[in-house]
């Protein structure tokens, strides 16, 4: 998903707001930004023309497409279902130059969350019937909390097709060089208790130390995913 977003000019947010029980709700909200998208648009920009407005639950789509979703295989169902309360929300209005994609999903334990970037890609999977096995993803997005140490893990899954991102986002950073693009990657957490330590010496720590903030750049953190990882320690 963020490769796709680096190439139209979007700017990431992923929120997190956990619960002292260990409940809580992630939201991952992607914005193009339009001044970064004219510029690589150039006179086409003004020639766009596209409205959706659309909302669903990925269970819908296991629902609706519950004879492809049978014939999966124990493994790939249990991905899938894991993606199950993921609530997905889509705008495009070239009228009102707004391109927002909103994902997110309420969780009891933090551990249960989905791989919410992929989500869009599976969605496409189960209504298209496609093969999970053919999805270029490279790493993986999980999240830990044990009452007292929050993380952020990103682990590598497939080093080949890193290599292959590296060399295209490579290529994509020298195209657009020349233009003035911003395309930040930023964290939003939030926690119950105030924050005692954290990994990352780059994160902004909220005056009441309950939240941090930590941002990065998209195309840096397709290079290298394990940039992300983070751990926080509470007091």
């Amino acid at each position: 998903m963020l490769l796709g977003l680096l190439a139209t000019s979007c700017q990431v947010t992923e929120t997190i707001h956990l619960n002292e029980d260990g409940t809580g709700k992630i939201e991952i909200n992607e914005l193009r930004d339009e001044h970064s998208f004219m510029q690589l648009m150039g006179e086409n920009y003004s020639k766009e023309e596209v409205f959706r407005d659309t909302t669903y639950v990925f269970k819908d789509f296991i629902t609706k497409h519950s004879e492809t979703f049978s014939r999966l295989p124990a493994s790939e169902k249990a991905i899938f279902q894991k993606f199950a309360t993921v609530k997905v929300h889509i705008k495009k209005s070239s009228f009102e130059k707004e391109f927002r994609t909103t994902i997110s999903q309420n969780f009891n334990k933090i551990e249960e969350v989905a791989d919410l970037y992929k989500t869009e890609e599976y969605a496409d999977d189960i209504e298209n019937n496609y093969a999970l096995v053919a999805e270029e993803h490279y790493y993986s997005v999980n999240y830990a909390f044990d009452g007292s140490v929050f993380k952020r893990i990103v682990k590598i899954t497939d080093s080949v097709e890193l290599k292959k991102q590296q060399d295209k986002i490579e290529g994509y950073k020298t195209q657009v060089s020349k233009f003035k693009i911003t395309q930040p990657y930023v964290l939003k957490y939030h926690f119950p208790r105030k924050i005692k330590v954290v990994s990352n010496p780059k994160a902004k720590i909220s005056e009441d130390k309950k939240s941090l903030e930590l941002q990065f750049l998209i195309a840096d953190c397709l290079v290298n995913p394990e940039s992300t990882n983070l751990e926080v320690v509470l007091e």
